[in-house]
């Protein structure tokens, strides 16, 4: 590492040597040594600084290539150093060398560093779009997007970019989107794009069509390729974004971070209400995520994030029709709930029925449920499948759908009754499971999963379980 220290600049404008110093940049070299590369990007005092680290592999003290750091140390020396690392930046992307991950880090410290709506900001903007006019251009763009820095600095770009700016950048990733969707840094463009684009209708055009697979003429197989974006962590981030916004289960720290960032440009440069923007865009997904959870139900039930998947479209969705999908759900729950392979006795499946028939999204502020708007009326499209057997259900896993059925102000009054009515005559059944001897303790009480995987501390999730036995039988013998 030592022997690159003060050669940064000379290498990296040879076409071999270059590929090389940014491999060693990117795989090898720790944070210090990151640090010493990327400050000779600032101008040669820097790069002489390096040279005197030589004799070691790492700098004993350490050493920051944060641009605003230094910047405020010396606020004499900015308008060289932004000069320096400007024409470094330009030199590499005049001669197409943009998919060094160190170009892609130097060119966040400068645009972060500039006055927004300065000179130096409107000619960095103007260099991104450089290559946009060529036949097959946009390389740069392109490249960018998929590095951490890199996607940052589009993200930026857009928000601060004009109407038109925005739709050129955007026009870019034909092609790409569903590459983007699965990748860690990518995506965060996506996310961009949605939160600063006012023209809803043109973001829908530009990225559903590639995203769900409109080309692809077999239902089946354009539905296996949708499904694997809905169980991917990743991939899932950018479909139901619009729809679950900044959840937390949802978006990642750093990727919340972006997104603030972008919020809060986007206040100056952008004229549309955040809430009228995510309910347009999510109008525009209801006519591909409907029928994939009416035709793929089963499959999206077997897994976690295909039940959070079908939890959020059927209650995030602000339009579209929802009974088809809600009855091909509700009619998983169909048959002997005892059965160890039903879906009673999976923990993620249950908790989706729960909150579907809640009707809403708990809201923990108030610490009450906040009903979708239109009602969804899943617990009447439930009791049609387990009525007969209520009693059964109470005494499963899933003895909270039951609860949720008394409990929800989406279920009406006869139907509340009808339940009651069934526990009533098989309250002895309840008696049992409540003590533990029926089929067991219901797992959407059981402290033990989270989001359908173990706790971490299995003693401590033990002990808050309270008594043996079937906790959600427990409180519906209360209610009785």
């Amino acid at each position: 590492m030592p022997e690159f220290y003060g050669h940064v600049r000379r290498l990296l404008n040879h076409p071999e040597a270059a590929w090389i110093v940014d491999d060693i940049y990117r795989q090898v070299a720790t944070v210090q040594q990151k640090a010493l590369l990327l400050r000779e990007w600032y101008g040669a005092e820097f790069a002489i600084f390096g040279k005197t680290k030589a004799a070691g592999v790492a700098p004993k003290e350490n050493v920051s290539a944060d641009l605003k750091t230094i910047l405020e140390e010396s606020p004499e020396k900015k308008k060289t150093i932004m000069q320096y690392l400007q024409q470094f930046i330009n030199q590499l992307v005049q001669k197409k060398m943009t998919g060094f991950t160190m170009l892609h880090d130097a060119m966040l410290q400068y645009f972060t560093n500039t006055t927004p709506g300065s000179s130096e900001a409107t000619e960095f903007l103007e260099l991104l779009k450089s290559d946009l006019d060529e036949e097959q251009g946009g390389d740069l763009l392109k490249n960018l997007a998929f590095t951490k820095s890199g996607s940052k600095v589009v993200a930026l770009a857009l928000a601060y970019g004009t109407a038109k700016d925005r739709k050129l950048i955007l026009r870019v990733y034909k092609d790409t989107v569903e590459l983007m969707a699965f990748d860690p840094n990518a995506h965060v463009v996506l996310l961009a794009a949605m939160d600063v684009i006012d023209d809803t209708k043109m973001t829908a055009k530009m990225l559903y069509p590639e995203l769900f697979g409109d080309n692809i003429k077999d239902d089946a197989e354009r539905q296996d390729r949708l499904l694997a974006l809905i169980t991917n962590l990743t991939a899932r981030i950018p479909i139901l974004y619009p729809i679950a916004g900044q959840s937390k289960w949802l978006l990642t720290d750093p990727d919340r971070a972006v997104v603030a960032e972008i919020h809060a440009i986007r206040a100056t440069t952008s004229k549309k209400n955040e809430d009228v923007r995510r309910a347009e865009l999510a109008s525009y997904l209801a006519p591909y995520l409907l029928p994939i959870v009416e035709a793929r139900a089963a499959d999206l039930a077997t897994v976690g994030f295909g039940c959070q998947f079908i939890t959020e479209v059927l209650l995030g969705l602000p339009q579209g029709d929802k009974l088809v999908a809600a009855r091909a759900v509700a009619a998983l729950a169909a048959g002997d709930p005892t059965e160890p392979t039903h879906i009673a006795h999976n923990p993620a499946a249950g908790k989706m029925l729960r909150a579907l028939v809640s009707g809403g999204k708990f809201d923990f502020a108030t610490n009450t449920v906040t009903l979708a708007e239109p009602r969804l009326g899943f617990g009447a499209v439930l009791l049609e499948h387990i009525q007969g057997r209520v009693v059964e259900w109470a005494t499963t896993p899933s003895s909270f759908v039951v609860v949720a059925l008394l409990e929800s102000e989406d279920v009406d009054a006869a139907a509340k009754k009808r339940v009651r009515d069934e526990l009533v005559k098989g309250k002895k059944a309840l008696l049992k499971a409540a003590e533990g001897e029926g089929q067991g303790q219901s797992a959407s009480k059981d402290k033990s999963v989270e989001g359908g995987k173990p706790a971490k501390n299995k003693k401590k999730a033990a002990a808050a379980e309270g008594p043996r036995g079937n906790a959600g039988a427990r409180l519906l013998l209360e209610k009785l």
